[in-house]
C-alpha cells in the first residue's frame, strides 16, 4: 500500500518500478504440484532519478538481488511494471528486450564466477559490442576495449591475458570494463565488493563513484555494509522480507531513521568513541527473518519488532510520506511517530571522504 507523493518530477526518473512481485513457485511430489511459493519480492514501487544512486540495503535474503535482476529482466516478475525511460520493459518481446539491454547492464557480485575462464579479457569486454553492434569493424572495437580497460584502471596490454591471471579486484574492475562497454544509462551493481579483500574495496568503491560523476550513469547500489551505501548513494532504500519499509534521502535516513528495522540496523554498528558508544541506546532485533514463503501478516517486520501492538499483527502499514515534497522520506510503520519520538540514536556512521574511512585509489593491486 502505497501514499503517492510529488518527487524529483516525471522528466527526471529514469526507472521507474510499479507493484513489482517475484514468487518462486515450490514444488514437490512426482507430479512437481505447486504446494507454495516463495515470495522473494512482494510489491515495490519507487523511482530511481537520472543521474542518481540508489542504495538498496538489508539483511541476506530480504530480496535485495532478485529485486536487482528483475529491474534487468534478467527474471520475469510474477505482477508488476518496470518502465525505463518511459518504456515498459516487462512488456517488450525477447528481440526488444535484446535491443534494450544495450542501455542498462550488471555488474556482478562474484568476480570469480562472472568472467568466462575460457576467454581472454579483451574478448570478454569485447563481448558485448559484438552483441550489439557496437562499432565498425575489428580495429574499432579493440580500440574501445583498450580505452576501456585504462579507464578502470587496468594496462590495456592486459587484453590476451585470461582472468585467473588477476586479482580479485583486478576481475571485478573486468567486469566494470564490461558493464560500461555500450555505454549503458542504468547499471545494477549488485554488492560488487563483497567477495573483495577489505584492502581492494575502497578502491572499487571509488572507482565507481568517479565513473558515475564522469559518464552521468544511474546506479541501483546492492549493498550490505551501511558505511559504503552512505558513502555511494544519493537516497537509500531499506528492505525487508519481499518489501521496502524506509526510502529517503541518505542523510535523512542515516541520522533519522524512521522505521525500528532500519533504527536496529544503524544501532548494530559500533561507534569508535568508548563514551558515544556506552550512552547509546540500541534497537536490538531479536530472532531471525521469517521464512519468505510463510511470511506473517501484518507488517511483516513485528515479530521482530520491540514497538509491536495488535495492529501491526493484523493490518499492513501504509508507505507514507513522513517529509516534505521536495524531500520525501517514506516509512512502512503504524508506530512510526511514536517510534520517532521515543528513540534517539546517535548517528552510527559519519560520511567518508576521500583518505578517510575510505580511502582514495592506490597504485594498482597486485
Amino acid at each position: 500500500m502505497t501514499e503517492t507523493t510529488a518527487t524529483n518530477g516525471q522528466s527526471d526518473v529514469l526507472v521507474r518500478v510499479e507493484g513489482l512481485k517475484k514468487y518462486f513457485p515450490i514444488r514437490r511430489g512426482w507430479h512437481r504440484q505447486q504446494v507454495g511459493a516463495v515470495q522473494a519480492v512482494d510489491g515495490l514501487d519507487f523511482e530511481i532519478y537520472r543521474g542518481e544512486t540508489l542504495g538498496l540495503v538489508g539483511e541476506s535474503g530480504c530480496g535485495k538481488s532478485t529485486t536487482g535482476r528483475l529491474l534487468l529482466q534478467l527474471l520475469r516478475p510474477s505482477a508488476g511494471r518496470v518502465l525505463m525511460d518511459n518504456r515498459e520493459l516487462t512488456s517488450l518481446t525477447a528481440e526488444e528486450l535484446r535491443a534494450s539491454r544495450r542501455h542498462m547492464q550488471m555488474i556482478f557480485q562474484d568476480p570469480y564466477v562472472s568472467l568466462n575462464p575460457r576467454m581472454t579479457v579483451g574478448e570478454i569486454v569485447e563481448e558485448p559490442l559484438q552483441v550489439h553492434n557496437v562499432g565498425v569493424g575489428p580495429a574499432t572495437r579493440r580500440k574501445r576495449v583498450q580505452e576501456l580497460l585504462e579507464r578502470v584502471g587496468l594496462n590495456p596490454h592486459y587484453v590476451h591475458r585470461y582472468p585467473h591471471e588477476f586479482s580479485g579486484g583486478q576481475r571485478q574492475r573486468i567486469g566494470i570494463a564490461r558493464a560500461l562497454a555500450t555505454n549503458p544509462r542504468f547499471i545494477v551493481a549488485d554488492e560488487p565488493i563483497s567477495a573483495l579483500d577489505v584492502s581492494i574495496q575502497a578502491q572499487v568503491i571509488n572507482l565507481l563513484d568517479d565513473l558515475k560523476q564522469e559518464l552521468g550513469l544511474t546506479y541501483l547500489f546492492i549493498a550490505h555494509d551501511l558505511a559504503v551505501v552512505r558513502y555511494l548513494s544519493d537516497r537509500v532504500a531499506v528492505m525487508y522480507l519481499g518489501r521496502i519499509v524506509e526510502l529517503g534521502e541518505r542523510d535523512e535516513v542515516f541520522e533519522r531513521p524512521l522505521h525500528p528495522y532500519t533504527q536496529g540496523l544503524l544501532s548494530a554498528i559500533p561507534i569508535p568513541d568508548p563514551i558515544k558508544e556506552a550512552k547509546r541506546e540500541r534497537i536490538i532485533l531479536q530472532g531471525d527473518v521469517p521464512n519468505p514463503a510463510r511470511p506473517p501478516a501484518g507488517c511483516r517486520f513485528h515479530p521482530r519488532c520491540p514497538f509491536a501492538t495488535e495492529i501491526c499483527h493484523t493490518d499492513d502499514p501504509v508507505f507514507r510520506n513522513l517529509g516534505t515534497a521536495e524531500k520525501p522520506h517514506h516509512v512502512a510503520c503504524h508506530h512510526v511517530e511514536t517510534v520517532g519520538e521515543t528513540t534517539t540514536l546517535t548517528p552510527a556512521l559519519s560520511l567518508p571522504g576521500r583518505g578517510s574511512q575510505i580511502p582514495a585509489p592506490s597504485q594498482e593491486e597486485g
